[in-house]
């Protein structure tokens, strides 16, 4: 196990550098650049205004006077200090800023995976025993309804319903906390921000559970239809034993494979809700490191992004051995 541990977390090193590659040549490649942003250029100036000197001078303040190469190679030298330089946009620390919305981003998805597997497991165990019921073909009709519906339309829907459109005022819609709420306590705080997140949870969460119900229900009842559970049942086991020990963990194999590419892709998910919630996650401000061209950031998140997605791979492979250990990692002698 720790072999296997440490080659995969070897192999991260050759993979995030392949991606940081890619992403620095297609955000060169995109229409408009970070001196334009900061010059104005596309909002009516004169273009006899700036002269070629500011141009230039600009450029090399940010450092794209270099050819790519160097630049690229410059941003990796950083990377191992894990300096990923200052933002364009306000000459902040990028990791000062990531520091600061990283953490509102994560608790919102740690949360949000959470209920999706809570929810989900339940829901396709239930379906899989009830198979062609009438409350099954309810449920699944339910639940293929909320996947159809995009994240932000739900969004617009539950504002103007819950947050003060024409109904109820009931949930706050914008940011993760009360104004004033600086001088709450602690556990007061913690209520406040839970239920300013109701909403956006609910956005990143609805769609997740509705399809990995789904697969839940087809993993288990492809089970239910092996020899060995035939086999358990001729011996007497009761329907629910058989259920829970010898049907669910290897009907949980597919569903763990799911959990390795759901984090990122929460994350990517995020930037839709975050900006519609005004929530100061990396998904806001991703959205508009992308608006302003703001080169250094858009890095900074796109490598977080990519270790995120290979440690959840990572994860999700070691839960294998706790789902079903017949599988193991060692090498065979």
């Amino acid at each position: 196990m720790r072999d296997y541990i440490l080659k995969r977390l070897l192999l991260v090193i050759p993979t995030v550098l392949g991606i940081t590659i890619i992403t620095f040549a297609i955000i060169q490649l995109a229409p408009g650049s970070p001196v334009e942003q900061k010059l104005n250029l596309e909002e009516g100036i004169q273009a006899d205004a700036i002269t070629q000197q500011i141009v230039e001078e600009t450029k090399k303040l940010y450092g794209l006077d270099k050819p790519l190469p160097v630049r690229y190679a410059i941003w990796l030298k950083q990377i191992f200090t894990l300096d990923f330089g200052n933002s364009y946009k306000d000459h902040r620390p990028v990791i000062d800023k990531i520091a600061e919305r990283l953490p509102v981003t994560l608790t919102l998805n740690i949360i949000s995976i959470l209920l999706v597997y809570l929810i989900a497991i339940p829901i396709g165990i239930y379906s899989a025993v009830s198979h062609a019921s009438l409350k099954d073909r309810a449920t699944t009709f339910i639940l293929f309804i909320l996947y159809s519906i995009p994240s932000f339309w739900m969004a617009m829907i539950l504002i103007f319903f819950f947050g003060g459109g024409e109904y109820w005022d009931v949930f706050p819609v914008y940011g993760i906390l009360s104004p004033g709420a600086e001088s709450y306590s602690l556990p007061e705080k913690a209520v406040n921000f839970l239920w300013h997140i109701v909403l956006p949870v609910f956005c990143l969460t609805y769609a997740a559970f509705s399809s990995l119900s789904r697969f839940q229900k087809g993993s288990l009842m492809e089970v239910l239809r092996e020899d060995y559970i035939r086999t358990a049942r001729a011996k007497g086991l009761s329907e629910r034993k058989v259920l829970f020990k010898h049907a669910l963990r290897n009907s949980l194999i597919p569903i763990v494979t799911i959990l390795a590419g759901l984090l990122p892709a929460m994350i990517g998910g995020s930037v839709i809700i975050e900006s519609i919630f005004s929530i100061p996650g990396i998904g806001q401000l991703g959205f508009e490191a992308v608006l302003s061209r703001d080169y250094p950031v858009i890095m900074a998140i796109t490598t977080i992004t990519a270790f995120l997605t290979l440690i959840g791979i990572l994860l999700a492979d070691l839960a294998y051995v706790v789902v079903d250990p017949r599988i193991s990692f060692e090498g065979r002698k």
